[in-house]
């Protein structure tokens, strides 16, 4: 008795392999956003810790410069919300990413960060 074959056809595979290029790229396309999103909460993070108690434009000077050295240019020192919670300072930040990715086809990616109060 003779067994059909089992498989995957040339379409299939190349179907496949355009999903996950496409994917892969996207992937691509938004990692750099998100590196920048960790930089910016270990920034707030560290801020929040150094400079407990400190005055608003102390702490968003503190942040430009750290944005500086760590290559962030989405954010600056004035979009940071700074607030007090007992005696603990706590720098909060809300923004959105916009990816062009092809045409008129783009990806908006909204990203918030906060400082945990207490540490």
């Amino acid at each position: 008795m003779m067994k059909r074959q089992r498989g995957l056809s040339l379409i299939g595979l190349m179907m496949g392999a355009v999903v996950l290029i496409a994917i892969a790229l996207l992937g691509m396309r938004m990692a750099p956003s998100y590196i920048e999103f960790v930089a910016i909460k270990k920034a707030i993070n560290a801020l929040a810790q150094e400079k407990r108690g400190a005055p608003a434009p102390e702490i968003r000077k503190a942040f430009d410069q750290r944005a500086t050295i760590d290559d962030i240019s989405t954010v600056g020192g004035k979009e940071l919300e700074i607030t007090k919670q007992g005696t603990d300072t706590v720098i909060s930040v809300a923004y959105r990413k916009e990816l062009p990715l092809f045409a008129k086809v783009g990806l908006y990616i909204d990203f918030y960060a906060a400082s945990t109060p207490g540490q």
